[in-house]
Order: C-alpha cells, then structure tokens, then sequence
C-alpha cells in the first residue's frame, strides 16, 4: 500500500486545491484528483454518500448537481464538514451540509437548473473514511428543461471535458447495471480521452435493479467490455429506502450480503462493494500521485522559483514605514525609464518572440507603412492630365498661349504637395498610439508597486505624450507649408525643362528597364506566402517560398530555392486588396495585370495569403519598392465624371500637358524624398527623445506635485490582497516540497496490469470463463527455491494482475494455444 509518507500526500493535494482556489486563481499544477463521471440518476451521488456515511448531497429529479463539487475525504477521529467558502464554519449537521450546497449553487447558477463550472470545495472529517479527493461532475443530460439552454448537454460535457482530458485525473466511470453498457455515456466520454484505458476505473451501480434471470457477471469480469482496471460492482440504496431515511451502515450490511447471497457474484463478493470501492481508490489514487510524482515535483518547484523573488520581497515589506515610501518611489521611476528605454532602444533581456512592439513597431512605421501612405494618396493618371490642361487653359484665358506656362506647374505641384499632410498626420498618430502602447505595456521589476503609484505614473506619462503630439503635427505640418512656400526648379534632381521635352518623347517602358538594369539581381524579399486562387481540381491553395527582385517575383517549392515553380516579371502589374473569406484565417492581397491580361497561367490575378495583416502590409511594402504599386481607388462619381466629361486636346496642348507631367513626377520625387527623410527625425526628436527625457529627468517631480504623496504610496486593497495571496502560496508551495522530499519513490505497489486482450472474448460461450493457460516450458529454480503453490500470488519482483482489479483469481492474462508445441530451450 506504501509508506506513511505516501499517505500524507493526498492531504498534501488538498492543501495545495485549497491553497489555489482561495487565492482565486486556478491551479496550473494539475494535482491528481478522481473524477466521478455519469449520466443522471446513475447513482454517482449515492455512492459518494456511501462513501462519507452520511445523507449530504442535494436530490430529486433531472439535473441535480449543477456545479463540480470538488469532495476531500480526510480520516480523522471526529466527524465534521467545512466549506472553502464557508472557511472556519464546522458542520456537525449533513443536512445543513445538503442545505449550503444548494445554497451555494443557487447563488451562482440562479434557481432554475442552469450549470457553473465554478467548482464547490468541500472537506469532510471522519474516521469511517479513507483519503479520497473525488470531483462529483454534473450528470449528462440529453433534454434541456427550465431556463437551461439548448445546448445544456454540449455544455455539461465540455464542463466535464476540462477535468478528465488532464493526464493526471483518474476517471471513475459509473454506469447502472440496467442500462445497455455499450450506451454508457460515462465509459464514451472516457474513451475519448482515454483511448488505452490507463486512468479510468469502472462502476457498476443498480445491479440489485436487473431483471430476474440477468447478471452483469460478464462485465465485472471484465469479459464484456474489458478496462485495463477493470471493474466494481456496488449496490446503493434505493428511493425507497432513502425516504425511508434508512442507515447508510445497514444499506451497506445489506450491500455485502446481497453479494454473498447472489450466485453470479459470491465469488467476486470480496472484490465487490462500496469499502472495496473506496479502498481501491485511496491505493489508486496514492499510486497515481506517485506515479507522477517527478512531474509533480518539478512543477512545484518551478512554481516556487516564480514567487522566490516576489515573496522575499514582501516578507520584509512593512506598509507604514515612511522611509520604504520615498525609496520605493524614487526606484520605481528608476525602473520605470530603464524598461521604457529598452523596449524603444531594443534590448537583449525581456525579448519579445511573439509580435512587434515598442521601437521595432516604431521602425516599421517610419519605413514601410508611411512610404506606402505616401504611394496610395497619389492621384488618378488621367485625372492628373485633366487638371493640367485645364490648368494650362485657364492660365493663357483668352489668348492661345505659345509657351508651357510656369504657373500651371506650379499649382500643380503645390496640390500634389498638401496631399502629403494627410499620411503625415497619420504617421504621428500611429506613432502616438504605440508610444501610448509601450507606456501602458511596461512591466515594473518591482514586485511591491503600488496599483495607485502605477495609474499615476501612466497618466502623467500619456498626458505628456498628448502634450507633444499636437507640436508633433504642427511641426509636420510646417515642412509642408515649408515646401509649398518655394518650388525649387533648380535642384540638382529635378530633371528640368530640356530634359523633361526629350524624356516626353522615351516611352515609358524603355525607362523602366533602363532604370531596373542596375539591380537585376538584387533580392528585396523573401519568405512564404500561400497562391490562394489555384482550383480543388488542380490541387487548391498551396504554400510556395517566394523571392521579390526588382525586376520578377518567383516562387519555389521550398527554401532551399532548388525547384523554380514560375516566375513572374513586374512589367505592368499592380497590388490591390482581397476581402478575407468568411472560412478563411488568412490575409490576401491580390496581383494583377494593368493590361487586363492573365497573370499566372490562366489567372487574370494571383492572390497571396498571409497569416496576419502585419504580413501583408509588410509584403505590400516590399513590392511598392519593386515598382509595383497599389491600385487607385476610384469613386462612383468620378468614374461618371470622366465618362461625361471627356474632351479631346489638340497636339500642342498634349505636348504641353506631357512636359509638365513629367516635371510634376520628377520634383514631386524629390518632395517625397525629403519628406520621408524629414519624417523620422522629426518625430524622434519631439516626440521620442523629447519623453525619454520627461521620464528622466521631470516624471519624479511631477509625480510629488501630484498630490501627497504619502498617500500616494500607501499600500492598495488589491496589492494588499496580492501580497497575502503571494506569501500563502509559497509557504503552502514550500511546505509540499518539504513532504514531497521524504517521501520514498520505491514504494512498493501493484503494477498496473497489462493491456486487456479482447480476441478471445469471443470465443468463450454462455459467459465461461477460458482455463488458465498452462506453462510452455519448464523453468530452471535454484538452490532451495521451492515451486509456488497453485493461485499463489506472483513474486513481488516480478509484475502480476492488480489485485484489486483483476476479479477472478484464475482469468486468463492471454488465449490459451492447445495445440502449439512448447518452443524449445537453447542449452
């Protein structure tokens, strides 16, 4: 059974189950526990009252036990019950026992049948029991009723899902003996999440309820549908006897001589019965703990290095002492500069693997998405020629102008140039947001911040924030106006009047490959995307790695870049958005031809899924820089104005319109040029720079302005409740270490028996059961070692049947081979 110190350890469970669900927090060490699992009226209730001895638990009809109780059993020579709710509150009375329970389950399920999984803790003291931790789960339900929801039953097997699936939960399986076993929904659920049966134990309740003329010998001998642990048969009590208030000690007389009396069962008798029952638990349980005692160990011990630092922290904290107020201030705003620095700088600690944040998010604004602002405000081709020639006209008036005038450049640009505030304008705002962001995300290595200090600290920092964000945007807005307040046509970039004639007369694309000559072979990106458009009938949507240079996008069928599966060259092709399908988890964007042509095999469009949006902008961003731009979006209106309002231009105005477009795009390059380099450094210096200073060198003085500041460091209800909650846990995380260490780990139990094999269950009739197979060879003995007797038990250094599973003294551990020759011995 084991040495004392593996008894102390299911009350070690407990301790540690109520240390964690009276801080409010769910335990993350997945203590070892039985789980009761039935379907309603199974008689689950009962058998833990048989149990415990007494009349405790709520009855009646349809779903009764609407919340897990969570039921600690703990030997002890006075008997008496308490609830973690109730805690320090003795109940001598299990019908005020019955009484809180449905209380308790009212309180949080309401009146009317609704469930909670909000388990319900309660420890009984008694001598007439073993230790036992079980979980009595709600029963399955098939039909709702009252105020329950439609998808009651959904709900109650999800509840019990979330205890039976953890791999150190034992599944104690009730099912009534008159009901068809195969239907058993306790033994499906089971076998769910556990296919190889290694947790679950079987319950046979009702067996005295069985037709005259059938037994369930078949099933507690583990013939019909075999578990590993096999089964136990109980009987309980029936409505009769219980409205009869009849002794729980003489129903459980009655049960032993229902099974000694009973041909089918009088010998099983001594496997059979509720003490049976609990004592197998208790050695089981004891057995699991130990089984998973290294794991158990190890999560303890990783849970006490967590709160290590934290606990000796408070355990010399004292509240009222003025001269911890001022310190922890000033290193909190210490601290509070350090980690807000790191996450802008970068650093090597505190990495996080898991998203952008903070200075790289930063970064990624500055150079990918403020450029692809810039690119998506630009206008409309033919729109553009339109406003020129119009521009042009109104300048000469009446007169039939000779010359490109001046002024229609000019104005021209100086639109294109006030189109640049927008993005600007958004460019601070997201800059804003993730400083705001960074602010509310960094973590204090302290353990003993205070709540209130926090807030406070938060508060000044974003109003400052707020503070710079609007000479942020008036300086932005200053470049612009700087820029519109002179047109350089003498810059040693803009292309000028000569040169703007002889490039009018280039095409477009002959420029293009001229200029894409140099970077041929240069890569601007690679990684995964998935060709989402490619048809069912040819495979679906498929994952190719893909490489973007400034002259084709290809993709292979992996990394290593060997088997080129297309390439596709970026004349005349163009980016737009795809909207996300409702089955889909993917971001897609799609690729096209401006020429309406097809672009991968007989695709007029290529879409590229992504996993998030991040990707995709990111993917967008690259492309932009590859020559490929976003698609305009053009308006209802606008398309009926430019149907309505064609017009056709004579030679000279057409040459003119050229001439200034070509000298719009050439300075409105070196205008964006400045401006995205302008950007940045504007931002970092009144924004960035400009908190990384406030923090440094004036958050401490505005936080002793702020108020008193004596108040302001007295310790929270919440972080009160927080240091309390931390020094429990870790003394009650010290204490189990403690037991845990003396406790022997070559206790001697019984193995668990091997896989149950089903192939000859088949072959034995009228529920006989198969002789035991005889030895296939003689066994060499030494010196004085004398033959075991027949039924004898095996040796304790050799694995044998589990005895208290394995029902019948003589089954059968595989199918006896008669006819097969004992194999040979070498000498």
């Amino acid at each position: 059974m084991g040495n004392r110190g593996m008894e102390e350890l299911i009350p070690l469970v407990n301790k540690l189950q109520d240390a964690f669900s009276s801080i409010g927090q769910a335990c993350n060490l997945d203590l070892p526990q039985i789980a009761v699992v039935g379907g309603q009226s199974a008689g689950k209730s009962s058998v833990l009252e048989n149990f415990v001895g007494r009349d405790f638990l709520p009855r009646g009809s349809g779903i009764v036990t609407r919340r897990p109780l969570v039921l600690q059993l703990i030997s002890a020579t006075a008997e008496w019950a308490e609830f973690l709710h109730c805690k320090g509150k003795k109940f001598t009375d299990f019908d005020e026992v019955r009484q809180e329970i449905e209380a308790e389950t009212d309180r949080v399920t309401g009146a009317n049948k609704g469930i909670s999984p909000v388990p319900i803790n309660l420890r009984v003291y008694s001598p007439h029991v073993l230790n036992l931790t079980l979980i009595d789960l709600p029963g399955i339900t098939k039909v709702p009723v009252g105020d329950q929801p439609a998808d009651i039953e959904q709900q109650i097997r999800d509840m019990i899902m979330q205890f039976i699936t953890r791999e150190s939960c034992l599944i104690l399986a009730v099912t009534p003996a008159n009901s068809d076993l195969a239907n058993s929904d306790a033994l499906k659920l089971s076998k769910d999440v556990d296919p190889q049966g290694l947790r679950t134990i079987g319950v046979i309740t009702k067996l005295d309820l069985m037709d005259e003329g059938t037994d369930a010998r078949d099933v507690l001998e583990n013939k019909l549908l075999p578990l590993r642990r096999g089964y136990i048969g109980v009987v309980n009590r029936s409505q009769k006897d219980i409205d009869g208030k009849k002794d729980i000690k003489a129903a459980l007389e009655a049960e032993r001589k229902f099974f000694l009396s009973h041909p089918a069962y009088r010998h099983l008798a001594d496997k059979m019965g509720t003490p049976r029952l609990q004592k197998v638990l208790n050695q089981q349980l004891t057995n699991h703990i130990r089984d998973t005692l290294p794991a158990f160990r190890s999560k303890l011990q990783s849970q006490l290095l967590a709160l290590d630092k934290e606990a000796e922290e408070y355990r010399g904290y004292r509240p009222d002492d003025p001269s911890r107020k001022t310190k922890q201030l000033l290193q909190m705003v210490q601290q509070f500069s350090v980690d807000f620095d790191k996450r802008i700088e970068g650093s090597g600690d505190q990495v996080d693997t898991v998203e952008l944040s903070g200075g790289a998010k930063i970064n990624r604004i500055f150079h990918e998405r403020f450029p692809f602002e810039l690119v998506k405000m630009e206008c409309d081709e033919k729109e553009m020629r339109r406003e020129i020639s119009y521009a042009i006209k109104n300048i000469h008036g009446i007169r039939t102008g000779l010359f490109t005038p001046d002024m229609a450049f000019e104005a021209i640009v100086k639109k294109q140039v006030i189109k640049l505030k927008g993005p600007c304008v958004k460019c601070v705002d997201m800059v804003i947001q993730e400083l705001i962001n960074t602010v509310q995300n960094v973590r204090f290595l302290l353990g003993y911040l205070l709540l209130c200090t926090e807030r406070e600290t938060e508060r000044i920092v974003t109003a400052h924030i707020r503070d710079r964000e609007s000479r942020a945007k008036d300086q932005v807005l200053l470049l612009i106006d700087i820029q519109l307040s002179y047109i350089n046509t003498n810059h040693e970039d803009f292309i000028g009047f000569a040169n703007a004639q002889q490039r009018s007369s280039q095409t477009n694309k002959s420029q293009s490959s001229a200029g894409n000559q140099v970077s041929i072979y240069h890569v601007i990106r690679k990684g995964w995307l998935t060709i989402n458009n490619i048809s069912i009938m040819k495979g679906g949507a498929k994952e190719y790695w893909f490489v973007l240079t400034a002259e084709s996008l290809s993709w292979f069928k992996d990394d290593e870049e060997k088997e080129k599966k297309y390439m596709l060259p970026l004349d005349n092709l163009k980016v737009r958005d795809v909207e996300k399908s409702f089955m889909s988890s993917k971001h897609i964007f799609c690729i096209f031809n401006t020429e309406s042509r097809n672009v991968y095999k007989d695709n007029r469009t290529l879409e590229l899924a992504c996993d998030s949006q991040d990707d995709v902008d990111s993917w967008k961003s690259s492309l932009l820089r590859a020559g490929v731009y976003p698609e305009k979006t053009v308006t209802v209106e606008s398309e009926t104005t430019t149907t309505s309002d064609n017009f056709s231009m004579d030679p000279q105005l057409e040459r003119k319109v050229e001439t200034i477009r070509n000298l719009v795009d050439s300075y409105m390059a070196i205008v964006n040029k400045c401006i995205r380099d302008l950007m940045p450094k504007t931002i970092m210096h009144l924004m960035i720079n400009n908190v990384k200073d406030f923090i440094n060198a004036e958050l401490l003085a505005q936080l002793y302005s702020a108020g008193d500041q004596n108040a302001l460091m007295d310790e929270s209800q919440e972080q009160a409740q927080r240091r309390d909650e931390v020094l429990r846990t870790h003394q009650a995380l010290k204490e189990a270490l403690a037991i845990i260490g003396d406790i022997s780990t070559s206790t001697i139990t019984v193995p668990l028996p091997p896989p149950v094999d089903t192939s000859w269950v088949g072959g034995s009739s009228g529920g006989r059961r198969s002789p035991p197979p005889s030895p296939t060879a003689p066994r060499r003995m030494s010196s004085g070692q004398r033959p075991a007797p027949r039924g004898a038990p095996p040796p304790p250094n050799r694995p044998g049947p589990l005895g208290p599973f394995n029902n019948s003294a003589d089954s059968p551990q595989a199918p006896s081979r008669p006819n097969r020759a004992p194999p040979s011995i070498p000498r």
